[in-house]
């Protein structure tokens, strides 16, 4: 069995870390404790605090993407001839084969693409330019036209689509 005065020693001999643990300078057991408890209650107030800020970050994170999600952007074509090229930027929504429907009207108006640069990030945006295939002169706003007319094209079939879903 141990005994009383080998269960004060070990005692005394743990007691004699905690002041270097607790950064203080006194000698009686009391006050090293109160110390010591003291210094637990400060840092349990800042995990809460730090906790209440992280939650408060997390929900300003989700309202963000939440309106990232609806962000409405306008339709916005611009179409611009240099020379024998067309240079076209397009942006709008997303929606489901954006990309094929543009590059279909851009066939039927005989333009072949010679570059483009398309960005799906948030919205839907595209650079892109086009060489008339056959040399007949096409109009600007025939280009535009055919493709605001494909996006729009585009769009009400996302929507006959979804009506037919919900029928479903």
């Amino acid at each position: 069995m141990v005994t009383k005065l080998q269960r004060r020693t070990d005692s005394r001999r743990k007691l004699q870390f905690l002041p270097t643990l607790s950064n203080t300078k006194s000698v009686k057991r009391s006050s090293i404790v109160l110390n010591v408890l003291l210094q637990c209650h400060k840092l349990k107030v800042k995990l809460e605090e730090i906790h209440r800020e992280y939650q408060n970050l997390m929900t300003i994170g989700n309202q963000y993407f939440t309106l990232l999600k609806h962000i409405q952007v306008s339709k916005e074509v611009k179409v611009e001839k240099v020379g024998e090229e067309f240079v076209v930027k397009v942006s709008c929504n997303k929606g489901r084969d954006k990309l094929i429907s543009i590059l279909e009207a851009f066939e039927e108006l005989g333009l072949n693409v010679v570059r483009a640069r398309v960005n799906y990030s948030h919205f839907f945006a595209m650079e892109a330019i086009a060489v008339a295939q056959d040399q007949k002169t096409t109009d600007i706003n025939d280009v535009t036209q055919a493709i605001l007319m494909a996006i729009e094209k585009q769009g009400d079939e996302h929507i006959k689509d979804f009506r037919q879903v919900s029928k479903c």
